[in-house]
C-alpha cells in the first residue's frame, strides 16, 4: 500500500449528502474489471450524459478538478453497500483523500485498507474549504499533513482533524491489516511451532 504523509492539490467540491457506493461505482463495473481498472468508471452516472458525452456540469469534468487528489463531500459519504470497489474507483481516479462531515462505516474502514485518507470535519468547515476553493477557481490548493494531523485550506487556515492513532501510523507506513500482522511473522511462527509440539493432534491437518 502506498504511504500517505502529505498531499496538496485542488479539492473538488462535490457538496451533496448521502453519496452511496453505487453512485461511486456501479456494481456492473466490478465484474471482470480488476481493482486497478475502475478509475475511468468512478461516478459514471454523474460524469456522463445518457448519450455517453461528458456532463460539463459535473465537478470532476471541469478543468481545475480533473486531476484533483482531494474530494470535498456532504454528510454520510460512502453509505450503502460494503463494496470495496468504491475505494478502488476513487483511487483509480486519482483521489487520495475525501473530506466530509461523516462517512459510511464500512467505506470508512475500507479507505484505510487501501491508502485513502477519510477526514471528518464539521459541515460548516467543509463548506468553507469549498467556498475558498471555488473563489480561487481551483488555483489555490488544499493541503493535508497527516504527520501534523492538519488540513490547510486554500487561504492558509490550519484545521486540525482527529484520526485513530493506529490507522494513522498504518497510513504513514503504507501498511494494511495483513501487512501489520506480518510484522509479527517470527513471533507467530514461533508460537505455532511451540503449540504444535505440545498439541500435535490439533495440527495433524495443518501445514506450516
Amino acid at each position: 500500500m502506498e504511504k500517505f504523509t502529505k498531499l496538496a492539490g485542488p479539492a473538488a467540491p462535490l457538496m451533496r449528502a448521502n453519496v452511496d457506493t453505487d453512485l461511486i461505482i456501479r456494481i456492473q463495473r466490478l465484474v471482470g474489471t480488476g481493482r486497478t481498472g475502475l478509475g475511468p468508471y468512478a461516478f459514471e452516472n454523474l460524469r456522463f450524459l445518457p448519450d455517453g458525452a461528458e456532463n460539463p456540469d459535473f465537478v470532476l469534468n471541469k478543468a481545475p478538478y480533473r486531476e484533483a487528489p482531494i474530494l470535498l463531500a456532504g454528510a454520510n459519504f460512502g453509505c450503502g453497500s460494503s463494496r470495496e470497489g468504491a475505494v478502488w474507483a476513487l483511487m483509480g481516479a486519482g483521489i487520495r483523500c475525501v473530506i466530509a462531515p461523516s462517512f459510511g462505516d464500512i467505506f470508512h474502514n475500507n479507505c484505510f485498507q487501501n491508502g485513502l485518507l477519510p477526514i471528518a470535519l464539521p459541515e460548516e468547515v467543509v463548506k468553507q474549504i469549498a467556498a475558498e476553493t471555488q473563489a480561487s477557481q481551483g488555483a489555490r490548493h488544499t493541503a493535508i499533513d497527516l504527520v501534523r494531523q492538519v488540513v490547510i485550506s486554500p487561504e492558509g487556515t490550519e484545521i486540525p482533524f482527529n484520526i485513530d492513532a493506529r490507522k494513522r501510523d498504518a497510513l504513514l507506513e503504507g501498511l494494511d491489516d495483513i501487512a501489520l500482522t506480518l510484522r509479527f511473522k517470527d513471533q507467530i511462527t514461533a508460537w505455532q511451532a511451540a503449540d504444535r509440539a505440545k498439541r500435535s493432534w490439533a495440527w495433524d491437518s495443518v501445514k506450516l
